[in-house]
């Protein structure tokens, strides 16, 4: 099967609409040992800024996850899929605490899913700058 690609930065018109679609997608980080740890999340894409951000506790397994990865941040991928369209975007996450970061990508979220998120005093913003995009919108 054909990778797909696209640029994380200017996707084409299909791929982009899809990812301002409502969709459960899933993050992947890496465990300690090497082993993926895959969960459901919400994503928002930022192809302007080539980031990709996902609003979760503080104390989660995928915070940790990216922090252990060091200074650097942790290779991830978040994916989701409808059928036969589906998107990856690859990169570099890091944790972002700054109340503005955080309330940015709670509003992002709200516009993608039509819901504003639950209030949550322990919110990060796992955030990814983007290296790479595959998938067909």
């Amino acid at each position: 099967m054909a990778a797909h690609p696209q640029d994380p930065g200017a996707p084409d018109a299909p791929y982009l609409t899809f990812w301002q679609e409502k969709h459960v997608c899933t993050l992947t980080t890496l465990r300690p040992d090497g082993t993926p740890h895959v969960v459901p999340v919400g994503v928002t894409y930022d192809p302007e800024a080539r980031l990709a951000r996902v609003i979760t506790s503080k104390s989660s397994a995928k915070v940790r996850h990216v922090l252990a990865a060091g200074p650097d941040g942790a290779r991830v991928a978040v994916c989701q899929m409808e059928g036969r369209r589906w998107a990856t975007l690859e990169g570099r996450a890091s944790i972002r605490t700054e109340p503005e970061q955080v309330a940015d990508a709670e509003r992002r979220y709200a516009e993608r899913y039509g819901r504003t998120p639950r209030p949550n005093p322990e919110r990060v913003v796992i955030e990814i700058a983007l290296t790479r995009a595959m998938g067909r919108g």
